[in-house]
Parts: C-alpha cells; sequence; structure tokens
C-alpha cells in the first residue's frame, strides 16, 4: 500500500463529493436530533465508545447518526479514534494494522496514529496486513461521519479477523487512552431475514450488548461479531454502561421487508463519581412511587401499542426529580414471575431508567416471549430503586458470606466475563448467606465451588416503592421476591 489508503467505496456507499457527503450526513443528523428533543433523553455523560452500522448511508445513516449525534459535544475534545470493523474481503487470523501514513476521505486525509501502531504491533495478536485494509468498507464508511462532527483527529484503524473477544479486549485496551481518545466499532447486525425475522434476532443481539455478554452473540447475529464481542468483554472489566440508541433495518429505512440487513446504535460511558447519582432518599423515593408505577405501566402499553417504550417528554412528571438513578422493574403474571430487568448501576434519568426497564421486562427478557395484550391485564409490577453499589473486601468466600446482611443486602458478582444479580427480596426464598452466594454464582454461569482472586462483590440496598394501582389496576401488587436465578443482570 502507498502512503495514503485510498477510499474504496466512495460514490457506492456514500458521495464521492464533499458537498453532497456533507449535505447528507447533516440530513442524518438532524433527523436523529429532531427526535431526541428531551434532555431527560440524554445521557449526561459524553461516550467512551460506540457502536455503529457500516452499510450504504441510504439503508444504515440514519441509525449511525443517533450514535454520532451524541458525540458533537466532543469536538476539538477527541484527538484520536480508535476504529475497528470486520474483514469482508480478506481472511485472516487476528487483528491487522496498516502501514500507511493516511486514510484519504472526500473531506481530505486523517492521519494515522503511527506510535500507536507500532505499540500494537508488539502484541502476538496483531498484524501489519494492508491487503485487508485495502478493500474493507467497514472502516471507510465511519470516517466521514467521524470528520463531521469531530473535527480533525488521529486514527487507529484496525481490521478484525479470527480472534478471540479477550484477544480483541488486549488490543483495545492498549489504545484505551484518556478523554481524547474514542473507541469506535463498525457492525451491522443480521443479514438477509425477513422483517419479522430480523427484528426478532437483532433484539436478541441488542439484549446481548446492552448486557454486556458477549457469549450470547454467534455468528449469524453481527458481521462484526468479533470486534462487538472483545469490546464487550473490555466494557464488563472496566464496568462500562451501555445504552441503545437505535435498533432497526434496511426495511425501515430504504430496503424490501422480505429481505433485510439490521442495524444498531450503542453509546457506551464510563462509570462516573457516585457523588452524581441520585441521593437516595427513602421519603423521597416512597413519594414518586404512584408516578414512577404510572410511567411503568404507560411504558409496557406503548410497546403493546407501538413496540418501542415510553418517551418521556420535558415537562412531564415533574413530581419526579431528573438526576441519574437505578431501579429493578418486575413483571408477574398471576403470581408468576413474567420478567425482570434493571439497572444496577444509575446512569441516566430515574424516570427513562423505569420507562426503559419496564419496556425490557416485558418484550425483552430473553427468558420468556414478549408479553401479548391478553396476559397484561393479568399482570402485576413492582419497582425497586437501588442505593448506590458498594465494593466488598474480602480475603475469601467465607468472609464474604460473614459480611452480607440477608434480607437487607442486595448483590452483584463479577469475574471472567460472568455476571449476576440478586435483588434483596431473593432472601425471601434463600435466606442463607453461603446458599444466596450459591445460587448466585449459578446464575452468572460459574460453578457452586468457583473462587479467583479476581472475583469481585458488590452490595447494595433497594427500596421497593408503593404503587397507586397495580399494573392494570385489577390486583394489589405482589412482592418482587424472585426464586434463585430468576432476576435478570442489568
Amino acid at each position: 500500500m502507498t502512503s495514503i489508503r485510498e477510499t474504496a467505496v466512495a460514490g457506492a456507499f456514500y458521495p464521492a463529493a464533499a458537498g453532497p457527503l456533507q449535505a447528507m450526513i447533516e440530513s442524518c443528523l438532524a433527523d436523529t436530533e429532531q427526535k431526541v428533543t428531551q434532555p431527560v433523553a440524554r445521557d449526561p455523560r459524553l461516550p467512551k465508545a460506540i457502536i455503529v452500522p457500516h452499510a450504504g448511508y441510504i439503508y444504515s445513516g440514519p441509525i449511525a447518526a443517533s450514535a454520532y449525534a451524541r458525540l458533537r459535544p466532543l469536538r476539538g475534545r477527541i484527538t484520536r479514534v480508535v476504529l475497528i470493523g470486520p474483514s469482508h474481503r480478506v481472511a485472516f487470523t487476528g487483528l491487522a494494522v496498516t502501514g500507511a501514513r493516511a486514510y484519504q476521505t472526500p473531506f481530505g486525509p486523517v492521519a494515522l496514529d503511527r506510535p500507536a501502531i507500532e505499540a500494537l504491533l508488539t502484541l502476538p495478536e496483531v498484524v501489519e496486513l494492508d491487503e485487508a485494509h485495502g478493500p474493507e468498507h467497514s472502516l471507510e464508511v465511519q470516517l466521514p461521519f467521524l470528520i463531521h462532527v469531530l473535527g480533525p483527529f488521529t486514527l487507529v484503524p484496525i481490521v478484525a479477523g479470527f480472534a478471540t473477544p479477550d484477544a480483541v479486549a488486549r488490543v483495545l485496551e492498549r489504545v484505551w487512552g484518556g478523554p481524547e481518545t474514542l473507541i469506535v466499532v463498525s457492525s451491522d447486525l443480521s443479514h438477509y431475514l425477513d422483517d419479522a425475522a430480523a427484528k426478532r434476532l437483532d433484539a436478541l443481539t441488542a439484549t446481548a450488548i446492552e448486557q454486556r455478554d458477549p457469549e450470547r452473540i454467534g455468528d449469524s447475529q453481527a458481521c462484526g461479531q468479533v470486534p462487538v464481542r472483545g469490546l464487550l468483554a473490555l466494557a464488563r472489566r472496566k464496568d462500562l454502561t451501555v445504552e441503545t440508541l437505535d435498533l432497526r433495518n434496511s426495511g425501515d429505512t430504504a430496503g424490501d421487508r422480505n429481505r433485510v440487513v439490521g442495524y444498531g446504535a450503542w453509546a457506551l460511558y464510563e462509570p462516573v463519581a457516585q457523588s452524581g447519582a441520585l441521593d437516595v432518599d427513602r421519603a423521597r423515593i416512597m413519594a414518586w412511587g404512584p408516578t414512577l408505577g404510572r410511567i411503568a405501566r404507560l411504558s409496557i402499553e406503548s410497546g403493546l401499542d407501538h413496540g418501542r417504550p415510553l418517551t418521556v417528554a420535558d415537562g412531564s412528571f415533574t413530581d419526579v426529580g431528573r438526576e441519574p438513578g437505578a431501579a429493578y422493574v418486575t413483571l408477574h403474571l398471576r403470581g408468576e414471575l413474567r420478567g425482570c430487568v434493571g439497572s444496577p448501576r444509575a446512569w441516566r434519568a430515574l424516570v427513562m431508567d423505569v420507562a426503559e426497564n419496564a419496556f425490557n421486562a416485558a418484550f425483552r427478557d430473553t427468558r420468556f416471549a414478549p408479553l401479548t395484550a391478553r396476559e397484561w391485564p393479568d399482570c402485576t409490577l413492582t419497582i425497586a430503586v437501588l442505593t448506590p453499589l458498594h465494593l466488598l473486601h474480602f480475603a475469601d468466600e467465607a468472609d464474604l458470606c460473614a459480611q452480607l446482611r440477608p434480607g437487607i443486602d442486595g448483590l452483584l458478582i463479577e469475574d471472567h466475563n460472568h455476571g449476576a444479580l440478586f435483588l434483596p427480596a431473593v432472601w425471601h426464598t434463600v435466606p442463607d448467606p453461603t446458599e444466596f452466594l450459591r445460587h448466585l454464582k449459578h446464575k452468572a454461569g460459574l460453578a457452586a465451588t468457583w473462587w479467583s482472586p479476581s472475583f469481585r462483590a458488590m452490595r447494595f440496598t433497594a427500596i421497593e416503592v408503593p404503587l397507586d394501582a397495580p399494573a392494570t389496576g385489577t390486583d394489589a401488587p405482589v412482592s418482587a421476591a424472585a426464586q434463585p436465578g430468576t432476576v435478570k443482570h442489568d
């Protein structure tokens, strides 16, 4: 390859001339920004990483724009972009960098961060393979969007061949950097299914991404499954939170619904100091109960009617604060668990957290089929608002169990890309700390005897808020006590 990697798909995937290209990008950004007009719908932090699709702009541009719109405040602050996508044309093992000095675009060349690339070449997973970069579109199509929203930056382009999640995570860790660095993973989702089948499969992929679970993303779920899995493995270790920004397919934008390609966009956020989270004042949370209950019910009904969660309009529900808060929403059908999804960490406005988690409990808990309109009248729900996580320090498993407070503590455990959470209500069915931890390990996919030096445990408490009525106004709310293994981890 010469010192500049020339464009390969300009004029095909996107306009080759700068003027029409800029107009097309701005149109996509304007459309997505008009849909997100309420401050409460925006995470107060700025993304450290994004996952975006890479098809032709008429197909995937509107979905990619939902992530790129979040980057506008980072203009002038991001000086380096690490961009990784799958190889569509060349088969190889490992992760490929290039010997080029710049990537060409209709807006001009983007200089590569050669020192960072040379540092990557010291890793056994990384090879220099210009042949993989030359024809590859998964990286190229992201550059016009990045230049438009960020301005000047240097680039670390990586094409992914066959590699494990741990290998990808090690490479990303090497160039993770600080606030000056943005990580971009390029991937489409399902390919060439009919609209209904694609939506079902893509919803499963979205849930796996939201839960930072690389093992639940199969080869048929994302063409960029190698870099996506690697980012999720690292996201779990670094305690990143994940927000789904858009989930559609080519049938929704510009294609035939009988044979579609799925697209999704996600933003990943680094942890913030808990001092910025909701001050968990029990009296205040209890007073908010009726409003939170109404939000949850309306979000589920929006899912039944429109297939999407409630959008909390600015100025609505003014009796509930807009500070970040973490909540779990549990749905029961005639007393039996029907769904439970939540956020262990406060990362968005509490009203939005309740709305999203109510929708996900009803329609995206993968242990159950989506809730139906026929079932809804017989459902009840509970909402538990969580206090901030507190990392426990212990010498061994016996020491950890001795620190647990039955009936009071919820517990989140994490180790080797496995994680699971129990709400405090689980103590009603598992009152012994040793058994409580054993069941939680099982839920996380760990053996009952599993122990390692990297095992982490964080406890919290939960406030079960009083609702003004049951889910549909028929019965009294039931307890959120779930059987072992039934409480879903974020």
